[in-house]
């Protein structure tokens, strides 16, 4: 069992899950405790700030529980920084936007610790207002250093990019009085990458940005640490962040969202139906990955299985040729031959066919797979399945699209019993529309 499932080892996951109504989010609370731990102990070491980025987990179940950890919360907009300041109350809320609204300003600032503006022009407009309200003030930069691949979507330092100030905008555009006003800066460019890429990025804007760090009190490294993860670089992570704190003196933030809850969360599935298709044999599940997980379809990638193995779309294509085939050769056996023999026969050729599965949803949209996966066992309507790391851009990016129920909410606690959160009827798709 990977490192996904590791809280499960300890269960039988049938008797587990025998009594929930699926499909289902569960939270796994031995792992926040394990990834609240390590952070904790990153920020004891170091005397950096570590933040939730609601943005990635929103549950404001666990904040109580991540309060103990963590210093604060990271906001994207004004919904996002009223949850951080109700739900960790005695904690640090950061807020970035891309743009801030006039109708919105004076609310943001009203729970918002940090503001953090996303252009010069923004900064101006309402810096001086968010300094007499006794707010720190921050501005985006980018750094013109991008440190992925094949994947644009998720790089603020891709040619075009909206988020963030680069250094010539910033020296066309940034006059004394402004610059007078900030507290500090903040980039954020990573995406569940090590540390190698934090010190990539740290070298640009210490390079391009020696000036300006000069004369601000802290910096914030944004996101996409995959500080958690197994094999993750932290000697490399505390030397980033002890150069910003030797050579400017500067308070180091950071804010990751999946480091916090990476593997904390399951999505628990029945199989409803088994259907067939060119050799492909296709479970459609009581999960959509269109509506119930769509960073699987947007980013896109193949989430964990527990007891499968994801296999590519090439190699599913190849098995189910093969299968085909083998259908038509075992029925050609049958026909020739009948009875016993033909069975034992059309028993012979289909044996050593591997278990391979076309994991689909119910919705209406054609692409709505989760991906192709291997098995040892023979898969069965009804079977439950169990996905993993799905506390992390499942729950806050679900949507009820063919009027698709939401999942119910789970906790598994500590201790090994299980606890419904929140369960979702049809008020809530209704709601949603007038």
């Amino acid at each position: 069992m990977n490192n996904q499932f590791k809280t499960l080892e300890k269960f039988n996951t049938d008797d587990l899950f025998r009594e929930v109504k699926t499909p289902c989010y569960v939270l796994d609370e031995a792992a926040f405790i394990k990834n609240g731990e390590i952070l904790k102990k990153l920020q004891d070491r170091t005397g950096a700030k570590v933040l939730l980025a609601e943005k990635a987990f929103s549950n404001f179940t666990l904040f109580p529980l991540l309060s103990q950890y963590l210093a604060g919360t990271e906001a994207s907009g004004l919904f996002e920084a009223r949850l951080g300041r109700e739900e960790m109350p005695e904690k640090e809320v950061h807020v970035f936007s891309a743009a801030f609204r006039d109708d919105e300003i004076v609310e943001v600032l009203k729970y918002a610790d940090h503001i953090v503006f996303n252009s010069v022009r923004q900064l101006k407009r309402f810096g001086s207002a968010a300094k007499k309200a006794g707010k720190e003030v921050g501005l985006r930069i980018n750094p013109e250093c991008s440190t992925q691949e094949g994947h644009e979507i998720y790089d603020p330092c891709a040619p075009g990019s909206r988020l963030g100030v680069t250094r010539a905008v910033f020296n066309e555009e940034m006059d004394n009085e402004t610059l007078s006003i900030l507290d500090g800066i903040h980039f954020h460019t990573l995406c569940e990458q090590d540390s190698d890429a934090l010190k990539k990025t740290a070298d640009a804007v210490i390079k391009n940005w020696d000036d300006v760090l000069k004369k601000v009190r802290w910096v914030n490294m944004g996101g996409g640490h995959h500080i958690t993860k197994d094999g993750y670089n932290i000697p490399l992570l505390e030397k980033v962040i002890a150069t910003f704190q030797k050579k400017f003196g500067l308070q180091v933030y950071l804010e990751p969202g999946e480091a916090v809850a990476l593997n904390a969360g399951y999505l628990v599935t029945r199989i409803l139906d088994i259907v067939k298709n060119n050799g492909h044999k296709i479970p459609i599940l009581d999960m959509s990955a269109a509506c119930h997980t769509p960073d699987v379809i947007e980013m896109p990638y193949t989430p964990p299985l527990l007891g499968a193995a994801p296999v590519s779309s090439d190699e599913a294509a190849t098995i189910a040729l093969n299968n085909s085939s083998d259908d038509a050769l075992s029925d050609a056996m049958n026909d020739l031959f009948g009875g016993a023999l033909g069975e034992v026969l059309s028993e012979a050729i289909t044996e050593p066919r591997r278990h391979v599965y076309r994991l689909a949803g119910p919705s209406c949209l054609a692409g709505d797979v989760i991906g192709d996966y291997a098995l040892e066992r023979e898969l069965n309507i009804g079977d439950i399945l169990i996905f993993g790391d799905m506390a992390i851009y499942s729950i806050c990016k679900n949507n009820t699209f063919n009027g698709m129920p939401l999942p119910g909410i789970y906790l598994l606690d500590k201790e090994g019993k299980i606890e419904l959160i929140k369960k979702f009827g049809y008020e809530d798709f209704k709601n949603r529309l007038g």
